[in-house]
């Protein structure tokens, strides 16, 4: 069972607008981005004020730890005040990061067509290259882990994740979830439910 959770992803960056493959690649959050985590913050305030008993966590990446301080400033709170965790980094896509679908078609026709096919399993070529379930069975511990409220802000691949080990989605569903932006995921117990 799981501690009262609050879960923001990053805001949008401009790779996200054009749907380039982020993975481990360390981009920057666009002025949307910013917009959508500090609506996130404000949310946060009205549900749990100053947050007192939380602790505050983040993946290290450029446009988590902006989100996250975005998201403190909002509330009133140090932006700075808050901790990383690596595993909480998003999957890598190994030597696909940086291109869209469209490209790596252009360049290796065919390439893509795996991870149509299997998208939870499939793995990316390159070094260090991550299948969802290889993110799953990163961040699972980290979460198990935990034993007070927290309020963590990480990526799109990690809130998959949690889906499908927290609620038993199938990996079809769990892979191809829409994440948004601009609103706040809750977890407790064995539930999530988006706010």
């Amino acid at each position: 069972m799981y501690p009262l959770v609050y879960l923001a992803r990053h805001g949008q960056t401009e790779w996200n607008t054009e749907r380039r493959l982020q993975g481990q690649a360390d981009t920057d959050i666009n002025e949307l981005g910013r917009q959508q985590a500090t609506g996130n913050g404000r949310r946060l305030a009205a549900m749990i004020g100053k947050g007192e008993d939380f602790d505050f966590v983040a993946s290290p990446m450029r446009r988590t730890c902006e989100t996250m301080e975005l998201m403190r400033a909002a509330m009133g709170l140090d932006p700075l005040a808050y901790r990383t965790e690596p595993r909480l980094v998003e999957l890598s896509f190994g030597d696909w990061q940086g291109f869209t679908f469209r490209e790596l078609e252009t360049r290796h026709p065919g390439s893509t067509h795996g991870r149509r096919a299997a998208k939870w399993d499939f793995q990316p070529p390159g070094d260090g290259a991550e299948s969802y379930q290889m993110l799953l069975e990163r961040t699972k511990p980290w979460f198990d882990a935990l034993d007070r409220q927290t309020v963590c802000v990480t990526h799109g691949g990690v809130m998959r994740c949690l889906f499908r080990f927290v609620e038993g989605v199938s990996k079809q569903e769990a892979a191809s979830l829409e994440i948004p932006q601009d609103r706040l995921l809750r977890l407790e117990g064995r539930s999530l439910e988006w706010l």
